[in-house]
Order: C-alpha cells, then structure tokens, then sequence
C-alpha cells in the first residue's frame, strides 16, 4: 500500500488546493462549476439499453445501520377502517379517501443516501470561498452554500470505480485504503478515464456486507474510503461530484486534526459535493453484465430552502 500523506501535507491542501476566488467570490457551485451544457449533452450518448438503475438506500423506519436518529413517518390520514360503514375520512363521510403523512429525517450520517452542500463542512470559521461559518444559523438553515445551488439537478456523465472487483474481494478490508494508484489501476481495467464534469462512484464492497449483514451491520466499524491522497487526483480531474457505498473517508482517516479529509478540504477548499451512502451493488452488477463502467448520472435534490444537504436517489442510466 502506498505511504499516506502526513498530516502536515493535508493540511497544507486547504491553500494548495483550495478553489476560494477561482469561479469569482460569489461562487456557490464549487466543482460543479465543471459540468458543462456540452457535458449534459454528451452524457446522453450513453444511453443505450434504456435500463436505469437506483444508487440509494430505502428510508426505513427504526433505528438503522449508522443512523444516530431514527427516521419517522407519522400518518395524518390512512384508509383504515374506511370500508366500514359509516367510517369519515379526510373528506367526511362521502366515498372519496386520502392518506397524508408527516416524514423527519437526520440524513446526514452513515445510513441514508444523501448529498452534502457546501454549507455542510466548517474550517476555522469559514465555508467554502470564505463564506463565514456564522451564515448558517439555528434560526435561518443555511443562508449561503445551501443545496439550492444544485436545485436544476445533476445530468453527467458517471463512472464507477469497483476497487474490491480489482482486489478480487467482496469488500475491501478496512486498512486496504483506496489511493489515487488504485484509481487509475480501476480506470484501467474498467477501459474508462474520469474526465472533468464526471460524477465519480467508488465502490468498497460495504454496500454488499450491509445487505447480508442486515441489522447486524456495523457501520460504525473502522471501513475503507478514498484516502486523503486523492484529494490531489480528485482536483486534477476535475470531477464534479464524487459518491461511494460509504462516506467516503477511511474511518478513521489516520489523522488528530483533519479527522475527515475527503469531507473537509474536499468541501470547504475545494467545494467538492459528496453524495455519501450510496447502494452501488446493483450497479456494480450492471456494469459488470453489460461490460461497460460509464453511464449517464442523474440526481436532484429536494428542494428546500436553508438545507445543508438532502435525501438523494442517483440514477445510473445505460
């Protein structure tokens, strides 16, 4: 395994990477600003089985694998009992029935499948571009760097990056870390190379030990990630997005001060947007059936105005 930067050089990433001033001061897209119309356009020309495949977990109820709050759906209105004779529903006693529900969630954290805006992450005070920390308030959400900045969605070009097909494992063990040189062993045995404007997925084989394991699994266990190395690579090609089957830092990442550097310098100085948790099984099968490891990606957020994040279900479509 190659030698992992030491902490002195990822935090000398904050400056050296960082992308404050690159798209102008009022920048709110960060690495999106990659993605161009001729990307859009470009992507559609991967769509050649018309077979679409979700990369999210379903939101459960109860407590779940990696989830600190419990997701909660409460029923304002059902159709029980309206079968019964003289039983009112939403609209009175007439035939007509709805159901109505109130649903909470904490998304951000190891279960749901969600993208992080660049109001997410702080570093001495400051967000992504030098937005002060204090935008984001109890009373206001995210005043700047919220997940509105996306809100005309995503509609790229998508790679995966199946690191345990390289391994010849089923899940990558958590001190087997992911670095740049396997990036590019995986672009190589894939045929593919991540280009600018790329929504980048890499696959760790948690998604699979998540499913066999059930309740049973652990997401709070030490797992692989990307490794602080590739925030380098990351900037050099120019993605737009990354996501993985986990959160894409190695847990724990090795270092007292930057303990999440994917997130960190990838959000506040470069204004990398992550999509955390994916479910990159069935994809991984696709990819591997048809033989082919690029797609068209499509996601969008909810919009909702102040958040810092959002419940997320990309779409990889061949």
């Amino acid at each position: 395994m190659p030698t992992p930067p030491s902490e002195e050089v990822v935090l000398s990433w904050f400056d050296s990477l960082s992308n404050w001033g690159r798209w102008g001061d009022d920048d709110r897209l960060g690495t999106m600003n990659h993605l161009t119309p001729a990307k859009r356009v470009s992507s559609a020309s991967l769509v050649r089985e018309g077979i679409s495949v979700s990369c999210s977990w379903d939101i459960k109820t109860g407590l779940q694998p990696g989830a600190t709050v419990e997701s909660q759906r409460y029923m304002l209105s059902t159709g029980l009992g309206l079968d019964e004779e003289g039983r009112k529903g939403l609209f009175g006693a007439g035939r007509a029935g709805a159901a109505q529900e109130y649903i909470g969630m904490v998304f951000h954290g190891l279960d749901v499948t969600h993208l992080d805006s660049l109001a997410h992450l702080f570093w001495d005070g400051k967000m992504y571009n030098g937005v002060s920390s204090s935008q984001v308030s109890d009373r206001n959400g995210a005043l700047t760097h919220d997940v509105l900045a996306v809100k005309e969605g995503v509609t790229t070009r998508g790679i995966l990056l199946d690191i345990p097909r390289l391994r010849g494992v089923d899940v990558l063990d958590a001190a087997d870390h992911v670095f740049p040189e396997d990036l590019e062993a995986a672009e190589q045995a894939a045929g593919v190379r991540v280009e600018p404007g790329d929504v980048l997925l890499v696959r760790t084989g948690e998604g699979g030990a998540r499913i066999a394991q059930k309740k049973a699994y652990n997401a709070n266990k030490p797992r692989s990630g990307y490794q602080a190395a590739c925030l380098p690579w990351l900037q050099e090609r120019g993605v737009a997005m990354i996501g993985s089957d986990v959160a894409q830092d190695v847990t724990p990442a090795g270092y007292k001060t930057v303990s999440m550097p994917i997130h960190m310098v990838g959000i506040v100085a470069m204004g990398l947007w992550l999509i955390d948790n994916c479910q990159l099984e069935e994809l991984a099968a696709t990819c591997e059936r048809l033989g082919r490891w690029e797609f068209q990606f499509m996601m969008s957020p909810i919009r909702f105005q102040g958040v810092t994040g959002s419940p997320v279900n990309p779409l990889a479509i061949f």
